[in-house]
């Protein structure tokens, strides 16, 4: 189990600009939906869009203290 705002937090860490919104599913607080913006993805597709945030989270999925991850990443409007 994670706090949400852990989870806010080591991305803002990895991604200094990055908006972040995290959303527990099942109220357990391993199973999260998590929605990054930031212009570090601006160039990057999906896949490394991704990877980016998996790895400010690398922690958290190598404990299972996250066991599912919803992610949603874009750029700014």
């Amino acid at each position: 189990m994670v706090q949400p705002d852990a989870v806010t937090s080591a991305i803002r860490r990895a991604i200094p600009d990055a908006q972040v919104s995290v959303e527990d599913l099942t109220g357990g607080g391993d199973h999260l939906q998590v929605s990054v913006v930031s212009t570090a993805f601006d160039g990057l597709n999906r896949i490394r869009q991704h990877q980016l945030v998996y790895r400010a989270l690398r922690e958290e999925l190598a404990s299972e203290a996250i066991h599912a991850l919803a992610l949603n990443t874009s750029t700014p409007d």
